[in-house]
């Protein structure tokens, strides 16, 4: 039965749009161009405007909007939101074996992928639609909101497009990793020199132009630190102290990502070999908080479409549980209750301390769905033990002191890989949930994973770099 599901993807793989792989190998300066091309289309479509609809505003998505390489009231209002949540959907739904998937299989491969763009078309006109019906863009007439909802559509299709022209070789890395990478980079410059007229304090919101206006008005440099209006409420603007979380949360992260165990290996062929298998602290890197990042995204949306059809007076008690609000300034709803005011992170120090409760059930919610993704996605990514152990023993490999069997491998992974992956899922929750709270440039969630999109994009260029001088290695690096 499970098997049957993507097979009913079978017919539709027709009809989908599709990036045909190369059919001759590309050299490396024409993948970095299309890599770059992918980038310019992406950020051309973050300043392109919909259709009669206003740049700005909506501060409660601020960071998930980092993540989600989204920028609102643009083309880029939804970014790659619905394209992760369509992968956390099938992931999640063939982890827990609802639906029968061999991802060694090419033909099952292929449905997956197919599954996956109908997914992704499919919560992209969902996230759409509740955008629209929930009043985000305020009152609009018919033909407005028919033009704002194929355009959503449309940028959907194209990012979804760029992403598979990257993975399929004519790029290098990921698509969506580029996208996340780039809105980080541009919230950290913006936060830094934003060069914008007087905020609340009188200056600037770059923390960087604020703090020499806090030296020119010969102000305390607490001032630069910690933003205050004439009144004495903290502001929600960059800060001095926000940078220097900012870096040390890159150092922290950094230091992190080389924390690993190394078992022995050795080869069974060559006698006297001998090797390092390497386990990762973050062993399933940042996946599980992007996973978490989008089943937050969504109970947003699907909240404040509920609360602004069925309960704007806020009356309805199971509605309630799910999510409140108020308008708040600008015209724009405001969480201050249920579920939801507690996946959206406080953003400063004031906020946190003004409600620890919430500031607690955040990390822990977290922290939480962090470790259970990461747990699901050791099957779903074939990082078991099972599955590793599999893959050593195939390249003729063993552990010294055991038999060279993938039973006795697997009982020897067993003890580190899902210890690793519990920790690792805890710590990059923790990272992501409570450097929010101090303010960090780019928010916590968005320095997790640039530093370690990053450190990847590095490995894959020097990789590729070397299969494009030394041809001879280019079998051995899997190029």
């Amino acid at each position: 039965m499970a098997g049957r599901f993507l097979s009913l993807f079978g017919p539709l793989s027709r009809f989908m749009p599709e990036v045909s792989p190369p059919a001759r190998r590309v050299g490396f300066n024409e993948k970095i161009f299309w890599t770059a091309m992918a980038l310019v289309v992406y950020l051309i479509m973050t300043e392109v405007p919909l259709y009669k609809v206003g740049v700005g505003g909506g501060w409660e998505l601020t960071y998930l909007r980092v993540i989600f390489a989204s920028n609102r009231g643009t083309l880029m209002e939804l970014g790659i939101g619905p394209i992760v949540t369509a992968g956390l959907i099938l992931q999640l739904l063939a982890g827990s074996g609802m639906i029968a998937c061999n991802f060694t299989n090419p033909d099952d491969r292929a449905l997956f992928t197919t599954a996956s763009k109908v997914f992704s078309i499919i919560m992209t006109g969902v996230q759409a639609s509740a955008y629209l019906i929930g009043g985000v863009y305020g009152p609009l007439d018919a033909g407005t909101t028919t033009i704002v909802f194929i355009q959503l559509l449309a940028a959907g299709l194209v990012l979804m497009l760029l992403d598979e022209m990257i993975q399929k070789g004519w790029g290098i890395g990921s698509g969506i990793s580029l996208f996340i990478l780039a809105g980080v980079a541009q919230r950290v410059l913006w936060d830094s020199l934003a060069p914008t007229p007087p905020m609340g304090d009188g200056k600037s919101s770059g923390a960087f132009i604020a703090f020499f206006q806090t030296l020119m008005n010969r102000e305390p440099l607490t001032n630069a630190l910690i933003r205050i209006d004439s009144e004495g409420n903290v502001l929600n603007l960059p800060t001095l102290l926000g940078f220097f979380i900012t870096l040390a949360i890159f150092i922290i992260v950094i230091y992190v990502e080389g924390v690993r165990v190394e078992l022995p290996v050795s080869y069974a062929k060559y006698r006297g070999f001998r090797g390092k298998y390497p386990i990762k602290l973050l062993y399933v890197s940042n996946l599980p908080v992007i996973f978490a990042s989008a089943l937050f995204a969504n109970i947003y949306f699907f909240s404040q479409l509920l609360w602004s059809r069925f309960n704007s007076n806020n009356t309805n008690f199971w509605l309630n549980l799910l999510g409140q609000y108020s308008v708040g300034e600008g015209g724009q709803p405001q969480p201050v209750g249920g579920l939801v005011y507690y996946v959206i992170s406080p953003r400063n120090i004031s906020a946190v301390m003004s409600d620890p409760l919430r500031a607690f059930a955040f990390a822990g919610i977290m922290v939480a769905f962090s470790i259970v993704f990461s747990l699901t996605w050791l099957e779903v990514g074939g990082l078991g033990p099972g599955t590793v152990a599999k893959q050593l023993v195939d390249s003729g490999m063993q552990i010294p002191g055991f038999r060279r069997s993938g039973r006795s491998i697997e009982l020897v992974l067993k003890r580190y890989i899902p210890v690793v992956t519990i920790l690792g899922g805890a710590i990059v929750g923790l990272i992501a949930s409570v450097a929010d709270f101090f303010g960090v440039f780019g928010t916590g969630m968005g320095i997790l994973l640039s530093v370690g999109i990053l450190y990847q994009y590095y490995q894959l260029l020097v990789k590729e770099r070397v299969a494009d001088m030394y041809p001879a290695f280019r079998r051995v690096l899997g190029g």
